[in-house]
């Protein structure tokens, strides 16, 4: 019985192969395997279920079966064909050349196998070719590297072939092979820093995708060699390990999606532990003295990168918890660092405001609050242990903590502020004697007021205080951070004109200070820096940002600033152009609330007269004839954590504010504008990438796309642009990002076929049918362009759909624009199919009445299109040239071909007489003598 039914359900899985359900076959042969034990059909069964496989491209499974067969007979030519075919795929042509090299030797005549065994002989042949050239070019390149005598040029090439061919799937993996890391390693023992270099270089493209790999090299390099590599003096040196590092984090945490097919990656079993040892050992070198300030912001870059979750979605904050316990307190003591005092660590001018920037996304990535309560303990324990009547250093430490945790969690920082005794402590700073005390304690009163009721505590205790060390100091960096103190505490009323602190014309005399240190290359960078923190308080003030913008040498001297390696100013520059271009964000003020807000004496927000729309396009023509688009392009590509999603939206805002003009975009694309939109359109906040895609779609609209954005990046301009095309953004945004995608679809089918694989045409067809003229005309135009692409044209050729009939009656509509638009697309849809020019006659009663109001329309670029449909009708089914002749269309036709052509004219009397020329080869009408 047993046997019978196995019978059975192979003849049910032949069934279903032939009708290519090869899912239901292979579970029809696999149930048949279990029921028999005769030879002959298990063999059989085994070498159909290795057919399935190879249809269904599991061909490990596929090898597996036919193997199975060819060890119940080893002379079963389809299962050693079959087997053949599954090791070709799997990349072991050698084996699969041992079996067709059997089959053609059982059947010397079959022309499949001998055609077979001639392609493996040539891509066997071509992959020892390859390996041996790689193979000798690798051993090359390590001879050159370590002899010592080697010219300079020869040494240098060598490096840059191997960094190269670390970065090829086959060169890696050949480097790999050919004991490469242990080369590898000999060249970082010569201790020459280009050298070292180029072996870092070429370890970080054979880590990358490649999990095992970067599991051995790490393990072989040993991670506290790469961190102590990472730790020296070199800035570029430095950066080169801390790419290794982050392809090794990227390869063993997965984050690497790269595919690599024709390989079988080796099997690692638990990257965890491995990932654990890492952070261990860049969280001991935050606190190392041995490590230089530059391997210490490349430990902290690291670490914001790759520990707080970058989706809130996942649960798994583990990483988070692991830093918050073991490492915190190694956090905090790097924001407590004071330049000025003897005991402290290398430092950039960066390190602080990233570990500030560490904290804040370690607390973010807290789930609930028993872990932020945690947290807190931490840093409170850590503050008090600091406080301390006979060691005044640490109670300046402590106070610096402080400060650097408000420029992070905020909340956490006021808390703090909370505690008894730090505020007592930064007045007693304040009036210490000891500058580097005046300067920590000035800095955390700044931190300490930016919300409006922090401000006002502090404007009751404090302004005295920071006036009186303002007049009595006589040390610049002292008197520009409590200048700073002041400008924030007197623009606490934000934009609200109606709402200052300090007395008219107070803000001007403080800016026109700010803007006096700004310019003055003799101060330290570190300390100008504060003048421009001063600026981007005091700008929200509109008498104050229209002097700044008409001070040519300050803003450029502020761009200057944000070009430099200090990284930190970049948030105050993105804030300061924000002011000056007016891009925040401003509440709608609704006549009848101003009304009963007054009636009932609570205060109304007032607009500033000099931040109504002129004023602004003015500050805006001032600023990019300064050269504000250089400075944005190069603050974009700050590859900082300070560089955070908070600061690229607020450059996304200015980027947009600057393009508001068409006028403008040709000097934004001439200076690298549109280049530098792209990144802050893809990563970063969702207001900020919003910004970002609908200044992109400005450009997109008026430039050319091969100058806006150069090479493969304007593929990268196509993503952003869809996203605008959404019911939630509002009408500019989606009619700007309609024109854009117009534009971009006009220059190419890939670009064309990019924009159909980002899954615009369904949203593009919407606007179609909305009411709005602008919108409708520009989605029609769109859709003009894009019908040239052939799976655009597919979708119109489908069935149980409206496409065509949308077109055709878009064509009648009164809006000429709107008809140019809808007839060059069907000019082009029945150009380009004949069973489109059928399916048009069945779609509305009105085609003909349309296709006759085309032919005669005022406009000649509508006639000329409705003539060329015409003409395609006419050229698609005889019958339908009949029924087109019979109606009014011919005396339409005759009428204007026989017109004299004019320049104007030519090509629509040119395609009127080509449609007649056609109706006489039907024999339709005959010429007249």
């Amino acid at each position: 019985m047993a046997e019978a039914e196995a019978a059975q359900l192979k003849e049910e899985g032949n069934q279903h192969f032939q009708r290519h359900d090869y899912k239901a076959a292979t579970k029809s042969y696999s149930q048949a395997l279990k029921l028999t034990k005769d030879k002959a059909l298990l063999a059989t069964l085994y070498r159909n279920r290795a057919a399935c496989g190879l249809k269904m491209e599991s061909y490990a499974q596929a090898a597996s079966d036919a193997s199975r067969a060819i060890d119940i007979n080893s002379a079963d030519i389809k299962a050693l064909y079959r087997r053949c075919q599954a090791l070709e795929h799997l990349g072991k042509l050698d084996q699969a050349f041992k079996d067709v090299q059997r089959c053609a030797t059982l059947e010397p005549r079959n022309q499949n196998f001998q055609e077979t065994l001639r392609r493996l002989n040539t891509s066997i042949q071509e992959q020892l070719r390859v390996q041996f050239s790689t193979d000798s070019r690798v051993q090359t390149m390590f001879e050159i590297l370590l002899n010592e005598n080697s010219e300079a040029d020869k040494r240098e090439k060598a490096a840059n072939n191997l960094i190269v061919l670390g970065r090829e799937e086959a060169g890696a993996e050949r480097i790999f092979q050919s004991n490469g890391v242990g080369l590898l390693l000999q060249l970082m023992d010569t201790k020459k820093p280009e050298l070292v270099l180029a072996a870092v270089r070429t370890l970080s493209g054979m880590c990358s995708g490649h999990r095992a790999r970067a599991t051995a090299i790490l393990h072989t390099v040993r991670i506290d060699r790469i961190c102590g590599l990472m730790a020296t003096e070199n800035e570029e040196m430095s950066l080169a390990v801390c790419n290794l590092l982050q392809a090794i984090i990227d390869s063993l945490s997965g984050e690497d999606k790269r595919e690599h097919r024709g390989r079988e990656e080796a099997l690692v079993l638990d990257t965890k532990r491995d990932l654990k040892q890492i952070t261990s050992h860049l969280l001991d070198m935050l606190v190392s003295k041995k490590v230089s300030g530059q391997g210490r912001d490349q430990a902290l870059n690291l670490l914001n990168k790759n520990v707080p979750r970058k989706d809130l979605s996942i649960h798994d904050n583990s990483r988070t918890i692991y830093v918050v316990d073991n490492g915190l307190r190694k956090i905090l003591k790097v924001v407590g660092q004071v330049p000025d005092l003897p005991s402290c660590l290398p430092l950039t001018d960066n390190t602080r405001m990233l570990a500030s920037i560490l904290i804040n996304k370690l607390y973010d990535d807290l789930r609930c609050d028993p872990e932020r309560d945690h947290f807190r303990k931490i840093c409170e324990e850590y503050i008090t242990s600091k406080f301390d009547p006979q060691d005044m250093d640490k109670n300046v430490n402590a106070i610096q903590t402080v400060s650097g945790i408000l420029q992070g969690p905020f909340d956490l920082g006021n808390q703090l502020l909370g505690m008894k005794g730090v505020m007592e402590m930064m007045v007693a700073l304040c009036g210490s004697e000891r500058e580097a005390d005046q300067l920590v304690a000035v800095e955390a009163l700044i931190h300490a007021s930016t919300k409006l009721s922090r401000a006002t505590f502090i404007i009751t205790n404090g302004v005295s205080l920071l006036k009186q060390i303002y007049k009595t100091t006589k040390n610049e960096k002292i008197k520009i951070r409590t200048l700073v103190g002041l400008c924030k505490l007197g623009s606490a009323g934000g934009s609200d004109y109606g709402l200052r602190q300090f007395a008219e014309g107070s803000t001007e005399k403080l800016a026109k200070q700010c803007r006096k240190w700004l310019c003055n290359t003799a101060i330290d960078t570190r300390t100008r820096r504060w003048a421009v923190e001063g600026l981007a308080y005091l700008t929200l003030d509109a008498d104050v940002k229209d002097d700044f913008v008409q001070d040519i040498p300050a803003l450029q001297a502020m761009f200057e600033l944000a070009k430099t390696s200090d990284k930190t100013i970049l948030y105050s520059v993105a804030n300061t152009l924000v002011n000056c271009t007016n891009s925040y964000d401003v509440k709608e003020v609704v006549p009848e609330l101003v009304q009963l807000a007054k009636f009932s004496k609570q205060h109304v927000p007032e607009e500033h007269p000099k931040d109504k729309k002129d004023f602004v396009d003015m500050r805006v023509k001032r600023l990019l004839k300064a050269g504000v688009i250089s400075a944005l392009a190069c603050m974009v590509k700050a590859d900082s954590a300070i560089l955070t999603d908070q600061t690229k939206e607020l450059l996304a805002r200015v980027f947009l504010a600057l393009c508001d003009n068409p006028k403008d975009r040709g000097t934004i694309v001439a200076q690298g504008g549109g280049k530098a939109l792209i990144p802050l359109a893809l990563e970063g906040t969702d207001v900020g990438k919003v910004k970002a895609a609908h200044g992109l779609a400005k450009i997109a609209a008026v430039s050319n796309p091969d100058i806006a954005f150069p090479g493969e990046r304007v593929y990268e301009v196509v993503r952003p642009l869809v996203s605008l095309l959404d019911t939630q953004r509002d009408g500019l945004q989606n009619y700007e990002a309609l024109l854009g995608l117009t534009n971009l679809s006009g220059r190419s089918d890939k670009l064309r076929q990019k924009i159909f694989k980002e899954k615009a045409l369904p949203d593009i067809e919407n606007y179609m049918f909305e009411n709005h003229d602008q919108l409708r005309q520009a989605a029609t135009e769109c859709m003009c362009n894009m019908v040239l692409n052939k799976e655009v044209q597919e979708r119109f050729l489908a069935d149980g759909n409206d496409r065509l009939k949308l077109v055709v009656l878009l064509c009648g509509e009164e809006d000429d624009k709107l008809q140019n638009a809808a007839a060059g697309a069907l000019a082009m849809l029945t150009a380009a199919h004949e069973k489109l020019c059928l399916k048009m006659t069945q779609v509305t009663t009105q085609w003909l009445e349309i296709l006759q109001r085309l032919c005669l329309h005022d406009q000649v670029s509508v006639q000329h299109r409705g003539l060329v449909i015409a003409y395609n009708l006419l050229s698609a089914d005889a019958e339908l040239a009949r029924k087109l002749v019979e109606s009014e269309l011919l005396e339409i036709l005759t009428v204007v071909g026989k017109q004299e052509p004019d320049e104007k004219r030519a090509a629509v009397v040119q395609t009127a007489r080509e449609c007649l020329i056609k109706c006489m080869d039907y024999g339709f009408i005959k010429p007249v003598s």
